[in-house]
């Protein structure tokens, strides 16, 4: 057994260790969006650094505990807090929680981010469902030995975001009426925001919203078998006019104000599978 399976089995094994129950379903939660873990029913909450082998969230509004409870009437695993490659961790960092989860017996992903609007016509607070992702910018979680135990050597990415996820929420959001923006997500290492010209590349480049987390997330979680949905706040304007900059504590706000929204279409979609 290699390292990485060695590493997962323990963690898995722990984690299993402190909960009496098990669930199917995934969520991680971006950038100022954590309160959706307040309509959590909560069985337990595990900080990320009593869990051996995880990694130890340092980005403000990420919570950092994983919980087990029920949303929705459906039981879920929820990372309060995610993991970035800026913060100084590897991609296999980035992507050991996804992998965790799957050997906790996950089968279905749900990702939320915060990310900047590329996309003509975006406005700040505006909901974007993920269609795909250009993830050339950020290194990739799969680079080295493949471990068999996870999958395929050569993993399919030409549905990385189950196009059946993405028409439940779109039928969700039209129940209530919330509109939805739809794109192309890239993902870049951060921690800087773009500058004026890579928001131009990334607009030329097919890009419709750009940031920081989710890519690495997602080819994990391909690799794994599992299915993906994910969805971006729009936080902030890449390509504007006005001489106006970008701050965290901005984006931190504006993923709050978008948050009630953003916890209903989660709830529901979690009702529906």
């Amino acid at each position: 057994m290699s390292a990485l399976m060695q590493q997962l089995n323990e963690t898995a094994a722990y984690i299993r260790s402190q909960v009496s129950g098990s669930a199917a379903i995934g969520i991680i939660l971006g950038s100022g969006l954590g309160n959706l873990s307040k309509e959590i029913i909560t069985e337990k909450e595990i900080p990320y650094q009593d869990i051996p082998h995880f990694p130890v969230s340092t980005v403000e509004g990420h919570k950092g505990k994983l919980i087990l409870g029920s949303l929705g009437g459906k039981p879920v695993w929820v990372m309060a807090g995610r993991f970035h490659y800026y913060e100084g961790y590897t991609p296999a960092q980035v992507a050991y929680p996804v992998r965790v989860m799957h050997m906790l017996g996950v089968q279905t992903l749900l990702l939320s981010n915060a990310a900047g609007g590329v996309k003509t016509g975006m406005k700040v607070g505006d909901l974007m469902i993920i269609n795909d992702h250009i993830s050339f910018f950020t290194e990739n979680p799969l680079l080295g030995r493949n471990e068999e135990a996870l999958g395929t050597r050569f993993p399919d990415m030409s549905e990385p975001y189950s196009r059946d996820l993405i028409n439940r929420m779109k039928q969700i959001a039209a129940t209530h009426n919330i509109p939805l923006q739809e794109g192309v997500y890239t993902g870049v290492t951060g921690p800087t925001f773009e500058t004026r010209a890579e928001y131009r590349l990334i607009h030329a480049l097919g890009g419709d919203a750009v940031g920081m987390s989710t890519v690495q997330e997602t080819i994990a979680a391909v690799h794994c078998g599992m299915k993906v949905f994910a969805m971006s706040v729009i936080t902030d304007i890449g390509i504007r006019e006005e001489e106006n900059t970008i701050t965290h504590e901005e984006v931190l706000q504006a993923a709050r104000d978008a948050e009630p929204k953003l916890t209903l279409l989660f709830r529901e979609m979690v009702q529906s599978l």
